[in-house]
């Protein structure tokens, strides 16, 4: 019976490590891989003025429908910009 109750708390172990890992994941490293991931798909469909350009960067906009409505400011690395 020892050995039973023992692979039951090394199972135990293991999914609260597994749950913690997930809680750090999401909670910590997804967030910034989502900006991230965000920040360079609007940079490639956004529209710079070169004229804003400085230390590598231009103040670009995207717009987030058709009617450019919603006009959303972002700031985007000089090679990343449309010429």
């Amino acid at each position: 019976m020892k050995e039973a109750s023992g692979e039951l708390s090394m199972t135990a172990v293991a999914v609260v490590a597994i749950a913690a890992i997930g809680v750090v994941f999401t909670t910590l490293i997804w967030p910034a891989m989502r900006n991230n991931i965000q920040a360079k798909l609007h940079c490639s469909a956004a529209s710079c003025d070169t004229s804003t350009c400085a230390d590598g960067y231009c103040q670009c906009f995207y717009c987030d429908d058709e009617a450019c409505q919603n006009r959303i400011e972002v700031r985007c690395p000089d090679n990343a910009r449309d010429a």
